[in-house]
């Protein structure tokens, strides 16, 4: 009887405690009791800091990232209404996945994180780092629910649990080939089709310098894992495969993945390639040389010619470049097979370590609102952007006005893309927003979106979290990217064995157990949908 007694008081303490906890906090139950307890003397609750990630993209002239036009929008229209202030903790881009784990371990990570590596959220999760969401969702998030969707917000999950808030991707092309037309023309040579032609393209830039150019380079690479990349250049090599062997075998064991990369080895050695390519782990000295009217041909993002970063300086150093989409490496069955995105962009999640979990699943699904996820992306008119047949088209910005990332979308968190709801409107206005009124630039945009999205193919959505890759990820992600570099840069003569060794040190260090489980979950399923 006594216990009995002593536990109803123990519970009426806690409630009465409660109640006063919750008085002093006003609308939001996500204060910590340090942040209640220093309530102002008319009784009303401080606010409350909401912590948010911003990538520091490193662009010239950049804004402030935590004062600037958007950031303030953010603070006036959901931080008032909410008691809130919202500061932006900027991570640099090109080391978003290492700092995040820093912050991780050490319980700093901001309210609302985001990346672009599912495999980080996933092992983030396993491990018990982030709320599940599913309630939360449910009860402050249904116009962001309303807006993904149960197909985009599946790849959020893990163990049937939502972890991450997945963004919408509306645009869904990757990387992309860009080839200066001014100098085929001078050259009187066509656009390459293929990868023999492309073969003789570069010869013919390194040696016969059509732009005149101190130091030319054919084709500008980075290092392994950055903005630059090979393109769809290791697919065109892939031979015949089942569509079990095409989804589960790593790429290192796929037909003709060795004669692809012996292929750049042999590019490489011939000077075709840019020389230090290995040492640009942060792709300063790649965007140097296309900037500088050095660079023949490359391969990035498919919007990358766009960027600030390269458009800008590149028509103030070499205003007579002209920079083109190409589509130069068909497979054996005459396609130009490449990677394009699945429906999901970067994942959004909440530590566990955050206070504040309810009002950051509330600024999510704020930022769901069509006005609000529009001023984001296109500010206001006449200011940030004109209406061209109803498609708003962006101004150029300095200062606080400028847009750091194409559209925003390092503040419009729950979107990839510009968001009209209309694939080809969305296409029209992306190209628009990153030409910034020079019709060039637009149709550049326009046909590279076309060209990046034909005989595409996205990677197999499994349903189920690949336990062996979240355990083996990031080791056999570093290792990958090693691999590639010293294939590339290695002897011819020593080329083999060499790609034999690390392929073998690769799947043991855990490439094999992925394999096996992909396997594994790939028979699965199948089962499943028969």
């Amino acid at each position: 009887m006594k216990t009995g007694i002593k536990k109803k008081i123990a519970l009426l303490m806690s409630t009465a405690l409660l109640t006063m906890v919750m008085a002093g906090c006003g609308n939001s139950d996500t204060n910590t009791p340090e942040t209640a307890s220093s309530a102002g003397s008319d009784g009303s609750a401080p606010p409350v800091t909401l912590t948010v990630e911003v990538f520091d993209r490193g662009i010239q002239g950049q804004p402030d990232l935590n004062n600037n036009t958007w950031t303030k929008y953010v603070n006036e229209k959901f931080g008032k209404p909410n008691n809130a202030i919202v500061k932006f903790v900027p991570v640099p881009r090109s080391q978003e996945i290492d700092k995040l784990n820093v912050l991780m371990a050490a319980g700093e990570a901001p309210d609302v994180s985001f990346t672009y590596d599912g495999t980080t959220v996933t092992r983030f999760a396993k491990s018990g780092g982030l709320y599940t969401l599913d309630e939360l969702l449910e009860e402050h998030g249904q116009q962001l629910k309303s807006y993904l969707g149960e197909k985009v917000l599946s790849y959020g999950k893990y163990k049937g649990k939502q972890v991450s808030i997945p963004a919408k991707r509306t645009l869904l092309a990757w990387n992309g080939m860009f080839i200066r037309k001014d100098w085929l023309d001078k050259l009187g040579m066509p656009l390459p089709t293929n990868r023999d032609e492309l073969y003789e393209t570069l010869v013919a830039f390194r040696d016969k310098n059509p732009g005149n150019v101190n130091g030319v380079i054919p084709w500008a690479t980075a290092a392994a894992g950055m903005n630059y990349t090979f393109g769809n250049l290791v697919q065109s090599f892939w031979g015949p495969m089942s569509e079990e062997e095409f989804v589960t075998t790593t790429n290192w064991l796929k037909p003709g993945h060795k004669d692809a990369y012996r292929w750049l080895n042999k590019l490489y050695n011939e000077k075709l390639i840019s020389p230090d390519f290995a040492l640009d782990k942060t792709t300063k000295q790649a965007d140097a040389d296309v900037t500088n009217g050095k660079v023949g041909f490359y391969a990035a993002n498919w919007d990358y010619p766009l960027s600030q970063k390269i458009r800008e300086p590149l028509k103030q150093n070499a205003p007579d470049a002209n920079y083109v989409p190409v589509d130069t490496f068909k497979n054996h069955e005459g396609k130009y097979l490449k990677e394009v995105y699945n429906e999901n962009g970067l994942f959004s999640f909440i530590p566990k370590t955050s206070k504040n979990a309810e009002l950051a699943m509330k600024y999510l699904n704020w930022m769901a609102d069509p006005e609000v996820l529009f001023f984001l992306q296109f500010g206001k008119e006449g200011v940030n952007h004109t209406l061209v047949n109803d498609i708003p088209q962006g101004i150029q910005q300095s200062g606080e006005n400028m847009q750091t990332s194409n559209l925003n979308m390092d503040y419009t968190l729950i979107v990839n893309g510009a968001e009209l709801g209309d694939t080809e409107k969305n296409v029209k206005t992306y190209a628009a927003a990153l030409a910034a009124g020079e019709p060039s630039y637009e149709k550049l945009a326009i046909d590279s979106y076309r060209i990046n999205t034909t005989d595409g193919y996205s990677a197999f959505f499994y349903g189920v979290p690949n336990e062996a890759n979240i355990k083996y990820g990031k080791t056999l992600g570093d290792m990958n990217k090693q691999m590639i570099d010293r294939l590339i840069v290695a002897k011819p003569a020593e080329f083999d064995a060499l790609y034999d060794k690390l392929v073998k040190e690769y799947m043991d260090a855990g490439g094999q157990a992925v394999q096996d489980e992909n396997v594994k979950n790939y028979r699965e399923i199948k089962a499943q949908s028969k």
